[in-house]
């Protein structure tokens, strides 16, 4: 079998969660998993033979004693240095969450410490290597991409599409309430909330319907969503997290849900580098849908290549309350484990 050590010391522990169920099943490679206690926790994991507690300062020498014939790394967002020299010494392949951090100047690295957590990110300057960030990706054999459609959006990048979402098997649960969901820590930055909220006051329907906001709220977005339950429709009901969502209640709430509302921002920045939706990055809601097999209700302005992504309407109540009437998409056909799998390991084989 072929030998693979997959990498995540920082964050999107989901998707290599997704890598991990399916590459449980695969016999053509053998994966060895080098995960921070941060990443561990997050999984419910412990150690074991195929699963390594990272330590970044160890993690080169953890990885020389191997004879890996393909490294993996999730997130390069930070531990700058210990990537590089991973990067420079093997066949590394790097999941890529924001393209326009991956050109970023030294100069514009080195200016953007002084704009926003500067304490965080004086430290990347000064322990971590931050003014190295794009060499990692320039050493890199491959940038891979979760989006098969940021491959064609970005014809200036060497991107390859790397598929981990797949269709979970639930069983379905009608009601006669109809439950909107929203995934998503609660923030203005990311999805906007002020839409969302004026929208669900234009409500006019007798039928029964909850909106689930399924990630932490905090701050003003917080203050907006309790002024909002005092003013909603009876009819209308309003449940809200102010503590992070644990992984079960996640999975619950989506399995109920009869639609995902994902009311995405145009732009976000990481770094304090301006990155766009659905053309330099992807957003999770997309993997969310896929993975819960739910239509899911994006902007209209939205740069979509997804056919279970329904353009908003003016006349969004209409447009929840009549989805099932708009579009009938198969995930099992499409996103069935078996097929992402096979799909995975023709990509993995490329990346050899």
């Amino acid at each position: 079998m072929k030998k693979i050590a997959y990498i995540e010391l920082d964050t999107h522990a989901e998707i290599a969660a997704n890598f991990m169920e399916l590459m449980n099943d695969s016999r053509e490679f053998s994966v060895d998993y080098y995960f921070s206690q941060k990443i561990l926790k997050t999984l419910g994991l412990n150690e074991t033979e195929n699963i390594k507690k990272a330590n970044p300062a160890q993690l080169f020498h953890q990885l020389s004693t191997k004879n890996y014939q393909l490294f993996i790394i999730g997130t390069v967002h930070r531990y700058f240095n210990v990537f590089n020299q991973i990067s420079r010494k093997f066949n590394t392949s790097v999941i890529i969450h924001n393209l326009n951090f991956t050109t970023i100047s030294r100069f514009q690295l080195f200016k953007n410490i002084f704009k926003k957590d500067f304490k965080y990110r004086l430290k990347l300057l000064l322990k971590e290597g931050l003014l190295s960030a794009t060499e990692v990706y320039k050493n890199a054999k491959n940038l891979l991409v979760l989006d098969e459609s940021l491959v064609q959006k970005n014809s200036d990048f060497t991107l390859k599409f790397l598929p981990v979402f797949f269709k979970n098997e639930y069983f379905p649960n009608r009601k006669s309430i109809v439950t909107i969901v929203i995934p998503g820590t609660v923030s203005q930055s990311r999805r906007d909330y002020l839409h969302l909220l004026e929208k669900i006051k234009t409500f006019k329907r007798n039928t029964p319907c909850r909106f689930i906001f399924l990630g932490k709220a905090d701050g003003k977005e917080l203050s907006w969503l309790k002024e909002l339950e005092k003013n909603k429709l009876e009819n209308i009901s309003i449940h809200y997290f102010t503590e992070k969502v644990p992984q079960q209640i996640f999975d619950e709430w989506m399995q109920k849900a009869d639609i995902l509302w994902c009311p995405i921002q145009n732009e976000t920045e990481f770094f304090s580098q301006k990155e766009y939706y659905g053309k330099t990055k992807m957003s999770g809601n997309i993997g969310d849908a896929i993975k819960y097999g739910k239509l899911a209700i994006f902007p209209e302005n939205y740069p979509n290549s997804h056919p279970f992504i329904i353009p908003e309407s003016k006349d969004l109540e209409e447009q929840i309350f009549t989805y099932q009437k708009l579009m009938n998409y198969d995930f099992e056909e499409n996103f069935a484990r078996e097929k992402v799998l096979k799909n995975l390991e023709e990509k993995l084989l490329t990346l050899l």
